[in-house]
């Protein structure tokens, strides 16, 4: 696609994401979902809190009721309260502007469906041809114009939803969040107060260029030395969006996407609860994590890299647990989409109820080194396909004997070829990848 990659329009506010971008897909969408069909559609927009956001919302929301539709504004909330109140309130649409972990100089327009997931590729597609001039909508005009909504309600609602889902008190736990100064500023520390715990929050002052500088879980170091020092039991660490979560252990030691895939799964599968007793990791998951599940018995099969994959087969396949080791994390059975704030909850749960301590439920995980080299090539799908590098590879893996891993895959956006290693120890890592890089040699540009 030309505007749209794997997680909405995205680009340098008012470079390569302008505000006539946005009244534009407010236009399209505003039509397509209403005048098309000769009716009145209702449409959900929430933002982030970066300066722009409020800029682009305008814009968004001058384009769909120009176009008829009924626009409700969420004002700033994580984008997967978007997607739980686009199915709770029955909206047409979901529209999140944010840009997620990316500076605030950058932005983002995500579209979610009816069912609170991903807009369908085709739709986007046809707003890329709207933006290109391809495709005409008309104005609506007279009493068909379109109205605004405000509609904190909507957030209160996702809120209580949130508090809902758990059946436990979290009285006497002294919990720290990190909320980036970003979408859970406004949500976080009101969920947690809610069920009784001793709540220390930081970076929850968004001033509109402050979101995720040296914060959240971009920049977790912060939130490790705030937990140590204040000796709290656990702290949780969310992007610019809030649809991603990193944990610290109460010794201030970082518990990734992988080790919480392994507490939740391991929790779910002793009570019953993990679907088909399997888990979706992708295929960046550490060796270690899958060793683990192999030691309990937990089936796991792997995605490429984005969580649109993750829940592409979760939905596919009727599994009830995923996500990728960034942090979003997928509970198939009770949300639409990740939800940073949820996954935090998640992993309380199982702290509440196996009455452990979050260092002692990870450490059954031995997290191998990992070591990542880019390298430049002419062409990469030619790369990929040559007979010496195939080779390399399989006698990469063959040096690591079943106690290791080397994954080679091309990267999506640049001329690069990613060469990852696992393995028990930094050198093995080095030598395997040392192996691989020198076959590609031949293919550098």
């Amino acid at each position: 696609m030309k505007y749209f990659g794997t997680d909405g329009f995205r680009g340098r506010a008012n470079e390569g994401l302008n505000v006539e971008h946005a009244y534009q897909i407010g236009r399209f969408v505003g039509w397509y979902f209403g005048a098309r069909q000769e009716r009145k559609a209702r449409i959900i927009v929430g933002k982030d809190t970066r300066r722009s956001s409020y800029m682009f919302e305008s814009a968004l929301i001058s384009g769909l009721v120009a176009s008829g539709a009924d626009a409700y504004m969420l004002h700033v909330i994580p984008t997967p309260g978007v997607s739980y109140e686009v199915v709770d309130g029955a909206f047409d649409c979901g529209i999140m502007i944010s840009a997620s972990h990316n500076a605030f100089t950058d932005n983002g327009i995500k579209l979610v469906n009816k069912k609170g997931h991903k807009m369908e590729e085709e739709l986007l597609l046809q707003i890329e041809d709207y933006i290109d001039g391809k495709i005409e909508v008309p104005l609506a005009t007279g009493e068909a114009i379109g109205c605004t909504v405000d509609y904190m309600q909507g957030r209160n609602r996702y809120i209580a939803s949130l508090i809902a889902s758990c059946n436990f008190s979290l009285q006497g736990v002294r919990v720290g969040l990190d909320c980036a100064n970003g979408a859970a500023s406004s949500v976080a520390k009101p969920v947690f107060d809610a069920l009784g715990a001793d709540v220390h929050v930081i970076n929850n002052a968004p001033n509109g260029f402050n979101i995720n500088v040296n914060c959240g879980s971009t920049h977790i170091e912060n939130l490790q030395n705030y937990v140590v020092r204040n000796g709290l039991d656990v702290g949780f660490a969310y992007d610019g969006d809030a649809d991603r979560c990193l944990a610290v252990d109460e010794n201030g030691h970082v518990v990734d996407g992988d080790l919480i895939l392994y507490v939740c799964g391991r929790y779910l599968s002793k009570y019953g609860r993990l679907a088909k007793d399997t888990v979706v990791p992708t295929i960046m998951s550490n060796f270690g994590l899958f060793k683990a599940f192999d030691e309990l018995g937990i089936t796991y099969v792997t995605t490429d890299v984005g969580d649109k994959n993750v829940h592409a087969c979760m939905l596919e396949n009727g599994y009830s647990l995923g996500g990728e080791q960034s942090g979003h994390i997928i509970f198939g059975e009770i949300e639409a989409t990740g939800d940073g704030i949820m996954t935090s909850l998640r992993v309380m749960e199982a702290l509440r109820a196996e009455r452990e301590t979050l260092s002692t439920l990870t450490r059954p995980v031995k997290l191998y080194p990992q070591q990542l080299v880019n390298v430049v090539v002419d062409d990469k799908v030619a790369a990929m396909q040559a007979p010496e590098v195939t080779s390399a590879i399989a006698e990469a893996e063959a040096l690591l004997a079943g106690n290791g891993r080397v994954l080679v895959r091309a990267s999506g956006t640049e001329p690069l070829i990613r060469v990852l290693a696992e393995a028990p120890t930094e050198e093995l890592c080095r030598q395997a990848n040392a192996i691989v890089i020198k076959a590609l040699e031949a293919h550098k540009s």
